[in-house]
C-alpha cells in the first residue's frame, strides 16, 4: 500500500457496487483524508451504507462515522441477510420499481409507490411513514436522512422481487391486496360486480374480489397460473 492511502478490503457480496477495476479482488486504495468519515469512504467507493455490515479496522469493530490512519485497512462485510426490521414491513419503491410493486402488492406486502415521486419526496415519505425505501439508484440510498432504505438487486421484476423477500422475510397474505393501489380485496358477488364485467368473464368466471380503495375488481382469469407460480415460489 502506497504512503498517503487507506485501502478498502469488500465483501465479495458487494464487488458488484465498486468501480470494475476493483470488482475482481474486491480491494481499493483512496487517498487519505484525515477529516473523511469511514462511511464517506465506503459511500465514495460506490457502496451505500445500507448495504453494509460490520466495519473493521485490524480485526476491530469500528463506527461508519469513525475516522482512519494513513495506511489503514477497512475491512467492509455485506449486511447479514436476512435482516430484521426495526419496525413494520412497510416498503416504499422508487419510480422505476412499479413491476416490483405489483408483484410485492400480490404478495400482500405493504407497498407504497407514485410513478410521479421524486427524490426528495420519496425520503420525506419514507421517513414519514417509517417505511424502508427500495431502489437501484445509489445516490438516492447515501441521502443522509434515510432512516431505512435498500438496494434492489436484479434487472428483471422476478429476480427483484426474490432479492427483496430473501432479504427481509416480510410476513406474506397472498390475495390480500390490490396490485394497482395497495387497498385492501374483499371478496363480492358475482352479482355486485356484474356491470363491471365482460360478458366472456362473466359467462366463465365464478369468483371475485375488489378493491375497497379503487374499486377494481379482480378474479382468476387467464393469467392465473403465473400468479399462483409467483406466490407459491414465496409462500
Amino acid at each position: 500500500m502506497a504512503p498517503g492511502t487507506v485501502r478498502l478490503r469488500v465483501d465479495p457480496a458487494l464487488c458488484f457496487l465498486l468501480p470494475r477495476r476493483a470488482r475482481d479482488g474486491g480491494e481499493l486504495d483512496l487517498p487519505h483524508d484525515p477529516t473523511a468519515t469511514v462511511g464517506h469512504l465506503v459511500q465514495s467507493a460506490g457502496v451505500p451504507l445500507t448495504e453494509v455490515g460490520d466495519l473493521l479496522v485490524a480485526e476491530v469493530s469500528v463506527s461508519w462515522r469513525s475516522r482512519l490512519q494513513e495506511q489503514d485497512r477497512l475491512d467492509v462485510a455485506g449486511r447479514a441477510r436476512p435482516q430484521r426490521l426495526e419496525g413494520p414491513a412497510l416498503f416504499l419503491l422508487d419510480v422505476h420499481l412499479g413491476a416490483l410493486t405489483r408483484r410485492l402488492r400480490l404478495l400482500g406486502v405493504n407497498a407504497a409507490y407514485d410513478k410521479d415521486a421524486d427524490d426528495d419526496h420519496l425520503v420525506e415519505q419514507a421517513e414519514r411513514e417509517d417505511r424502508v425505501l427500495l431502489s437501484r439508484d445509489r445516490g438516492l440510498l447515501m441521502r443522509r436522512a434515510l432512516r431505512r432504505a435498500a438496494f434492489v438487486r436484479g434487472q428483471d421484476p422476478d429476480d427483484q422481487l426474490a432479492d427483496v423477500i430473501e432479504r427481509f422475510r416480510p410476513p406474506l397474505k397472498p390475495w390480500s391486496l390490490c396490485p394497482v393501489c395497495g387497498g385492501m380485496l374483499t371478496p363480492v358477488s358475482k352479482a355486485q360486480v356484474a356491470n363491471q364485467l365482460q360478458p366472456g368473464t362473466l359467462r366463465t368466471q365464478e369468483r371475485f374480489s375488489r378493491c375497497r380503495s379503487c374499486g377494481h375488481v379482480y378474479w382468476h382469469g387467464a393469467h392465473d397460473a403465473r400468479l399462483q407460480q409467483v406466490v407459491r415460489r414465496h409462500t
